[in-house]
């Protein structure tokens, strides 16, 4: 009897250890109104015991959700949460922007998010990432390669609980830190699937903005972009920004609204600093990646002195590839809005006329119209 009981034991176990309890939120704090869109937030346990649970923002696509693209997006820092890009960069949502005057900032509708064309994850990790924790001192480690780790098992399971979308195109996408990290994410993805791990994931491809590659390129460039680029500070308006995101992530009906797990963290920050690098170069896994032909564009916005075009440029151009379509502008909005050029394995560069660190944060509406017709497989 106890043999029998035993494999029904095991499913059990294995059921309890992916269960993923997931809460739609219909109404959000500073926002007038039900929601427009579909947002769902939970929490995926990760590692063993799950010990590492992180957080997540789901907005299904406001087109064709059964059938377009889900992106999986991690935000740089490295430990910059989610919410970055959800309110200042490619969510549906932001920040309205005025003077701060002691109450609840408020949101707005964003006409430019890119869940107009895509069902989209926005996961903090690693743990001690914006809302997600973890549940003892030895789970909290916080470095390159358990962030990959971390990424993996987390999509596996949130697909296992989001069945609907498993024949969906997936990208993995980022920005800024998440140069490094996003390309040995999708290695470890396809040498999953490689291995015939469950469920398998209809990987596609991957998409990186103003993305940290190797500081012999990236640090070598900023000199040279210094002396050809006239800079406006702009710091006041980051600060401005990070205000309001603070206010708003720490308010308590905020968290209750977003079902934030109460207890779990102190109080929320935009970046979490306390980490340690352990890829210095992703140059080696973007060489792997294209030899497999995965989709890959990478922008930048012109005006970025953290990480200067110049570099990305100089570091794609170090990968020897064929030019398929020669530089040339592209347009959004009947103007220009950068340049752009294709090479052989399925790599699109692309720069963002005025985009700073981050382009999305600078120019929406052109990132958008890149992002759109890249993804439905258009020219830029």
């Amino acid at each position: 009897m106890a043999k029998r009981c035993l494999p029904f034991l095991l499913l059990l176990q294995l059921w309890l250890q992916l269960a993923v309890s997931h809460s739609i939120v219909k109404f959000l704090p500073g926002f007038q109104g039900p929601l427009p869109f579909h947002l769902e937030t939970a929490y995926v346990g990760v590692d063993e015991a799950q010990d590492v649970q992180l957080f997540y923002y789901f907005i299904k696509s406001q087109g064709n959700p059964k059938e377009d693209p889900l992106l999986l997006w991690l935000t740089g820092g490295p430990g910059c949460s989610s919410l970055s890009a959800l309110a200042f960069e490619i969510g549906p949502i932001r920040f309205e922007e005025k003077e701060y005057n002691g109450s609840l900032p408020a949101l707005v509708l964003n006409p430019h998010s890119w869940t107009q064309v895509a069902n989209i994850i926005l996961v903090d990790l690693p743990a001690g990432t914006g809302f997600s924790y973890a549940r003892n001192p030895l789970a909290f480690q916080r470095r390159d390669f358990k962030q990959v780790s971390q990424a993996d098992q987390f999509l596996r399971k949130w697909l296992m609980h989001h069945q609907e979308f498993l024949s969906n195109p997936v990208y993995i996408a980022g920005d800024s830190y998440s140069g490094l990290t996003v390309p040995a994410i999708v290695q470890k993805i396809s040498n999953g699937n490689n291995e015939d791990m469950k469920p398998l994931i209809n990987l596609k491809g991957y998409m990186l903005g103003n993305p940290v590659t190797d500081p012999t390129f990236d640090d070598n460039s900023k000199v040279p972009f210094a002396h050809g680029m006239g800079l406006i500070s702009d710091e006041l308006y980051e600060s401005y920004k990070e205000l309001l995101a603070t206010y708003w992530a720490n308010d308590d009906d905020v968290r209750k609204a977003l079902h934030v797990q109460e207890g779990s963290i102190g109080e929320w920050q935009r970046c979490n600093f306390n980490y340690t690098r352990e890829i210095h170069s992703s140059i080696k896994y973007h060489i792997d990646l294209g030899i497999i032909g995965y989709r890959r564009l990478i922008y930048s916005g012109d005006h970025d002195m953290v990480i200067p075009f110049l570099g990305t440029q100089a570091w794609i151009r170090s990968l020897n590839y064929s030019i398929v379509d020669d530089w040339r502008p592209w347009h959004s909005h009947g103007q220009v809005a950068g340049y752009t050029r294709t090479y052989s394995n399925q790599l699109t560069f692309a720069t963002v006329m005025g985009g700073g660190h981050t382009a999305p944060e600078y120019k929406p509406a052109e990132c958008f119209a890149m992002f759109k017709r890249w993804i439905i497989q258009e020219p830029l």
